[in-house]
């Protein structure tokens, strides 16, 4: 299952997710510990225009994770409308070619490498977000598996750049998300 077709509904996913995000839960925690439902959020919106900008090419703008975008109304909106746009980005094969950059430096990573984190974003912290806000995570089967193919040969260079925790033991026969979040050191029983 190739990722390139499957970044439009992992977008479409998080969205509904951050759009069903209930305000008065944004200070609840998540299973990333040193993020709440804002920061998570926060995270969310200013990776997903950073992605728009690495598929383009186009140096980053706009605030940094420091920016508290949920201070303004409409930013589950705004992230709904970035996250499609980013996706779409993805979709020109341009895209896909050479190395680029989500944080403007000249050493960049190779695209599909880029893409693959973008789509990683979608899923896990989507499912992140889902369960901190107390709800089941909906995401397309096709998604679901492409997100195990992108995540198993790049989990332990992961590991080794802090963006995973360690491997979260799941049984063989758990369902496909559960063996994802596993390998992107998640534990898919986790509760607020």
């Amino acid at each position: 299952m190739d990722i390139r077709t499957q970044l439009v509904p992992a977008a479409e996913a998080a969205a509904k997710i951050v759009l069903e995000t209930p305000e008065d839960r944004l200070d609840a925690p998540t299973p990333c510990a040193e993020w709440d439902v804002r920061a998570l959020v926060n995270h969310l919106i200013v990776w997903s225009a950073r992605g728009e900008t690495a598929a383009r090419r186009q140096p980053p703008a706009g605030p940094g994770e420091d920016h508290d975008f949920t201070a303004a109304p409409g930013w589950a909106e705004r992230y709904a409308d970035q996250a499609r746009r980013t996706a779409e980005a993805w979709q020109d094969p341009a895209a896909w070619e050479g190395d680029t950059s989500l944080t403007g430096n000249k050493e960049g990573m190779p695209a599909a490498f880029i893409a693959g984190i973008l789509f990683g974003e979608c899923v896990v912290h989507g499912w992140d977000l889902a369960v901190a806000t107390g709800r089941e995570p909906s995401f397309p089967p096709a998604v679901v598996e492409a997100a195990w193919e992108q995540i198993v040969p790049a989990a332990e260079m992961s590991r080794q750049y802090g963006v995973f925790g360690p491997e979260v033991p799941v049984p063989a026969d758990a369902p496909l998300l559960d063996r994802v979040l596993g390998m992107a050191g998640r534990d898919p029983r986790w509760k607020p």
